[in-house]
This record gives structure tokens, sequence and C-alpha cells, in this order.
């Protein structure tokens, strides 16, 4: 490309880049996802009415799973704006954002200009990562933080510069106070794992990281006085059916290591196969062309061992394979090393040549493309969503012209042409999620339905009750003021008062001689979960379950 096409490539890309942050914040106004991300919204909630950031509770009992930082984040966030979907999605969706930009300069370093932004381009339109910014937990914290950790440590080495240094051990224990001693796992494989497979003995040893090490250890302060106090200090809690549970060491060991091992109080079930074919839907539709990058840079690599950079492939293939050694496995795990996935798929497609290679990823793509939007017309067809507009019809027809014809007008390389249309189809395919899909789909999440119902429909300011189930988040967040959680009858207030339970618990009631008057229904899925019975319309009945909001009095 020559240097007058390849200035315009830029600012065409700085045109998508504004595009795909455009599509990562079309799920804003999207209720929260439960059980988890309700959940992790109610415990900020919970923080911010209490002013408390040094305990946890979740469903009015202590709570030991996560470390705060993410809560200190959302509850901040609420303090400024209310306790509103988008004012919880909002941080992370800027943590993520962060990322996006340490992942240019990282590219950008290692590489040139215009890999940085291509690489940009494919972390922003990757599908799980638009998805978590949808369904917001710890990772999309984690990817801004790690990326950044990263970025910065590897300034400190190439440069000897202790403020980058510094700033570097700063996001790696924001990181760790996101999700535990974990996180330490991709950044420390990026940077010690270059410096042992390039031999650079002397540099792994340096002092620096013994001052890193003492660095994040005192960064991590705030989390280990938090943990001290709301549980160390109080043996006489019941954690995890336990007496004398150590937060520190639930934080250093159990949370993270003792899932790893599977010794932990939380357990799991591992495939060593998970995030192999996890990567194939979350990384879409960049996932083959990253396989053929990773498979790429090792071959060329291992022949010019010392002037390869090895910072994005060990950092990620360390964290790949110890998570897929481990028997706690999710799919979101894997986002936090999306960004070093995207400056290797970037490089790759930059420097591809070869009439062979450059047609091989032309097919490639244009298979993935046409399947993505064959399966997203079938999801519409079958799904039948209420919530498709006119408006958004029209954006989705522009965009699917702009996938066929736009490539064409300003790129003047087959790979140029390939990798626009690849991110046109991303957005297109996320918009219409965002956009359409998860719009319908929360509608069957009955608790937050349910406590919105509430909210404008309680005029006599009764209280409110629900009954105890999994699925009780989502009221939790969403409901405005005091909601009783009813393990049985004992638990109900002498007076009249609002309950939301399932169906059949409501008619319970009225077989034990309470009065009930039922005033509003709701349909509930556990839409995390998603089965093809409910996704087609025609047997979507029978996988739901009826939900009530009725006056109970004695």
């Amino acid at each position: 490309m020559d240097n007058q096409n390849s200035a315009i490539a830029v600012k065409w890309l700085y045109l998508f880049i504004g595009l795909a942050v455009i599509v990562n914040f079309s799920g804003l106004f999207v209720p929260i996802i439960g059980p988890d991300g309700t959940l992790y919204a109610s415990i900020a909630k919970t923080m911010a009415l209490r002013n408390d950031y040094v305990d946890l509770y979740a469903y009015g009992a202590d709570w030991l799973d996560k470390p705060h930082f993410p809560f200190w984040i959302a509850a901040f966030s609420f303090k400024l704006f209310g306790f509103t979907t988008w004012a919880y999605k909002l941080p992370g969706i800027l943590f993520l954002l962060m990322g996006a930009f340490y992942t240019y300069l990282f590219g950008k370093a290692l590489y040139n200009k215009q890999t940085g932004l291509w690489a940009v381009l494919i972390l922003l339109t990757a599908q799980h990562i638009i998805l978590s910014d949808n369904d917001v937990r710890a990772e999309p914290y984690l990817t801004g933080l790690i990326i950044a950790s990263v970025y910065h440590l590897y300034k400190a080495h190439i440069n000897n510069n202790y403020w980058q240094l510094l700033w570097g051990c700063l996001f790696a224990a924001c990181a760790i106070m996101t999700k535990g001693m974990f996180a330490l796992i991709p950044i420390g494989g990026a940077i010690a794992g270059h410096l042992i497979i390039t031999r650079q003995w002397k540099q792994l040893f340096s002092l620096r990281w013994l001052i890193a090490v003492i660095l994040v250890l005192i960064f991590i302060i705030p989390e280990l006085y938090c943990l001290n106090h709301q549980f160390d200090q109080h043996p006489e809690k019941l954690i995890f059916d336990r007496h004398n549970v150590s937060g520190i060491r639930f934080f250093f060991w159990d949370s993270q290591f003792g899932r790893f091992f599977n010794t932990g109080p939380i357990k799991g079930h591992g495939d060593p196969t998970f995030f192999v074919h996890t990567t194939l839907w979350a990384f879409l539709p960049w996932s083959l062309l990253l396989f053929a990058a990773i498979y790429q840079f090792i071959k060329k690599g291992s022949k010019q061992v010392n002037v390869t950079e090895w910072y994005c492939v060990s950092g990620a293939l360390l964290t790949f394979l110890l998570f897929s050694a481990s028997k706690f496995q999710l799919p979101h795990y894997l986002n936090i090393v999306f960004p070093f996935f995207a400056i290797t798929t970037a490089q790759y497609l930059y420097n591809v040549s070869g009439l062979k290679s450059i047609r091989a990823i032309r097919v490639t793509q244009v298979i993935v493309i046409v399947l993505l939007i064959v399966i997203v017309c079938l999801l519409h067809y079958f799904y039948q969503p209420e919530t498709f507009t006119i408006a958004i019809g029209i954006c989705l027809l522009i965009l699917l012209v702009a996938l066929l014809f736009l490539p064409q007008a300003i790129a003047s390389d087959t790979i140029a042409k390939t990798f626009l249309r690849t991110l046109l189809v991303s957005f297109l395919i996320n918009i219409y999620l965002n956009t359409v899909f998860y719009t319908s789909l929360l509608h069957y999440q009955a608790g937050s339905e349910a406590a919105m119902w509430i909210n404008q429909n309680n005029h006599a300011k009764l209280p409110v009750v629900q009954m105890s189930d999994e699925f009780v988040s989502a009221t939790n967040f969403y409901i405005n003021g005091p909601i009783i959680t009813a393990g049985s009858d004992k638990d109900y207030p002498q007076s009249t008062f609002m309950l939301y339970a399932a169906a059949d618990k409501v008619k319970d009631l009225e077989g034990k001689g309470y009065k009930v008057r039922q005033l509003q229904t709701f349909q509930r899925y556990w839409v995390s979960r998603l089965k093809p019975a409910f996704l087609n319309k025609a047997t979507r009945e029978k996988e739901l379950t009826q939900t009530a909001v009725v006056i109970v009095s004695r």
C-alpha cells in the first residue's frame, strides 16, 4: 500500500474505530443480565447506599468471592448518576475502551501505527468483548487493566523508566483487586515469557522486578485492609458454611489457585478443550485468523527467536494453557487476553504475503461473514423479537449495503477489503443483537421487569417481599426501596404487603389461608442459559415459568 493510500486508509480506520465504540455502547440501556451481572450491581448498590466501602454484602449477608475494585468503581458511578442500568455498565465499557487505547499503544510500539489501529478494531469487534460490555462483570475492567499494566512494564523495561514501572504496578494492583492473584498470570507471562524466550537472563533478574513486586504489594493494601476488617477479625462469621474463614487467605489462594487446583470452597469441572472451542465463537469474526496468526508467528519466530517480540503470544498462551488446565472454566475468563490476540492477528494480517495465503484469508472470511449473517437471519426468523423497528431495520440495511460496496470503494488491496468487510459484519450482527435480540430477551428476565413495574405501581408504598430463589438479584437491583427476601412464611410482614413470587408459590399462599389479590403476571426464563427450544417462538411457551405480583393480607 503506497503512502497516499495508507493515509486515506488510516483516516477511514479512525471512522471505523468511532463506529466500533458506538457498537460497544449500543447495549448501554439494555437491562443488566442476571444472575451474576445483577448480583454485582446489587453489591455495588448496597455499598453506595450504606456508604460502606470496606464490607461487601449480597442478599443481606457477608460476601466473599470477588475483590473490591469493580464494586468501588460501580458504586462511585451510582453516586454520580443514580441507580440505573447505564450507570452500572458505563465504567466497565470505559475500562474496556482504555484497554483498546493501550492495545493501540502496544501494537504501535511493537510494530507500527497501522498494526496498532487494526488491533484496536479487532479487539472492539471481537464477539465476547461486545457481549461483556452488555453483560458487565469483572472482565471489561480486567481487559483494560491488564493490557495497560503490560504496556507500562514493557516501557519500563526498554526505557529503564521507573515512572513507567510505577504505572505498570498500579494497573497490575488494580487488576489483582478486581479478580485476584490470577491477574498476574497474563502480565507476568507477557514480560517474563519474552525475556525467557529471548534469553535475556540479566534483564529477567533485574532489580526493577523486585521493586515491582514491592510496589504491587503496597498498592493492594486497601484490599487487604478490607478483607481483614470484614473477615479475619471476625472468625465467628459463617462463610461458605464454615467459621474461621480468612478473607486474606481466600484472596491470595482459594479465590483463584483454589479454583485452579479445585481445593477451594468454590469448585468446578474442567474440560481441557473448553477454551479452544470457546475461542472459536468468542473471538468471532476473527477466530480462524487468530489460529493462523499464532501458528505462523510461532513458525517464523522459532527461526528468529532473539529478534521477535514474544510479549503477546507468551502472555496469551500461558494464560490460555493455565485456564485450560483449571477445573473452573467460564467463557468470559478468556477476554483478558483478547488484546494480545488482537495484536497478534493484526500483525499477521498486516504482514501477510503470497497470493495463496491472501486468497485463503479472503475465502475464509467470506465464509465466516456469510455464516454469521445466515445465523442471525435464522435467529430472527425463529425467535421473532417484538422489538424490531423500522429505524433499526434502516440502520441494518445501511450496514449491509456498506458491507457489500464500501470496502471496494475505499481499500486498494484484498487484505484491506477483507478486513473492512469483517468489521462491518461485526457491526451489523452486534447492532442487531443489542438493539433487537437482547432488548426482547430481557423482557423474560421477570425479576427486573417485576421490579420496574412495582416501582411505578406501588402507590400505597406497601412493603415489598420476594420469595428466595436463584433469580432474586435482578429484583434486588431494580427495586426502588427496601425489599424483603423471604425464605418462609415467618419472614412475611404482619401487615398487608406486596409479593413477587412464582405463580405456584402464590397458589400455595391461598391454600394456607392468606388473602391474595393478583396485580400483574410475568413470563420468566433464565436468560443467560439460552436453549434452542426457548429461541424458537413455536416451542418457547413450554420453557417459560409464570411469576406474579400480588397483594397479600392475613
